[in-house]
């Protein structure tokens, strides 16, 4: 078997990052939302939790469209990959599941249920927590990959169901996901709402935002240790610098914004830097989809598939991606 991936191999794991980067972007904000449901206090408490159910209610179930699309898409044209992936962390991906599920089932609940105000409270909670389950898990399942731990040999997973997904680091990495979508999602409620409101989740935003940069400092320092091949990729690749820089700016651009007000820029800007965050962990894995024994070219089982699945691919986007702007625009505020 050949090293070197395909073109189309390469084709296609450029077109799962694209869909991990536009899932983060607006499935991450959507479950970002739930920890500014579940911290609303004071005087705006339910007008903040009212501004949550506002700003996802007409697209929240759309944006999942993406992750399914990502994991079709691997299962498809990598099974080798998927398979190895689904077996070694099934546990956090089934935790991950059940938040999706609860999360949806809590919202729908809470906005269109007939039910007193306790009862209304109690599934605002379960929305809450569910929503942060979930990034916490996958991002532990990101971890898992990038830890060196799992290990494969003939296609078999040797290492055990805790391995990767445990460690300090793993918990880092789940902490960070929560953080970086929170900030993502209290930018975007600024941007989406006025007065107040406007400014509650501003000072959220520019908190959140330094927590992540704390939460990115001490995932980097534990990667040392518990995901080597990782830290190795970041320490010596060309282009860590000018991806961690250029995140580092539209961090820089999206704190700016907000202090001056110019909140639907600063969305943006938020938006980049998440985006920067995903495409910087993608190079890291170094075309790997779990370090360091399922790369690339061996994740398939199928090559001979992809050109054809490229090219569906390429026309269902012609017709999925204008619906999904129309969508968006519809609801534009």
């Amino acid at each position: 078997m050949s090293t070197e991936p395909s073109f189309w191999a390469v084709l296609l794991w450029a077109v799962l990052g694209l869909g991990l980067v536009v899932y983060a972007i607006t499935g991450g904000a959507d479950l970002g939302a739930g920890l500014w449901s579940l911290l609303a206090r004071g005087p705006r408490a339910e007008a903040q939790q009212r501004a949550v159910r506002t700003a996802i209610a007409p697209i929240w179930e759309a944006n999942h469209v993406w992750l399914i699309f990502v994991i079709v898409l691997m299962f498809s044209a990598f099974s080798r990959a998927f398979g190895a992936l689904a077996t070694a962390l099934h546990i956090p991906l089934a935790l991950a599941l059940v938040g999706i599920v609860f999360r949806g089932s809590a919202y729908a609940f809470r906005s269109y249920g007939i039910q007193s105000a306790a009862a209304g409270q109690r599934w605002e909670r379960v929305f809450a927590w569910s929503s942060l389950i979930t990034p916490l898990f996958l991002g532990m399942v990101l971890a898992g990959v990038a830890s060196g731990e799992i290990r494969i040999s003939q296609g078999v997973v040797t290492s055990g169901f805790f391995a990767g997904w445990t460690s300090p680091f793993a918990w880092a990495v789940g902490c960070f996901a929560v953080a970086l979508f929170a900030m993502l999602s209290a930018a975007y409620l600024a941007a989406e709402n006025t007065g107040e409101l406007a400014r509650d989740f501003t000072r959220r935003a520019l908190t959140m935002q330094g927590i992540a940069a704390a939460l990115a400092a001490l995932t980097l320092a534990l990667s040392a240790r518990y995901a080597p091949l990782l830290y190795a990729n970041l320490a010596h690749s060309a282009w860590t610098w000018p991806i961690q820089l250029l995140t580092a700016a539209f961090a820089l651009a999206s704190i700016l914004l907000l202090l001056r007000g110019s909140t639907r820029a600063a969305r943006y800007a938020a938006a980049a830097q998440v985006a920067c965050v995903v495409v910087g962990f993608g190079l890291a894995m170094d075309r790997h989809f779990i370090l360091p024994d399922m790369t690339l070219s061996r994740a398939s089982t199928n090559p001979a598939i992809m050109p054809a699945l490229a090219t569906a691919l390429g026309v269902g986007s012609l017709l999925l991606v204008p619906a999904l702007v129309y969508l968006y625009r519809v609801f534009e505020k």
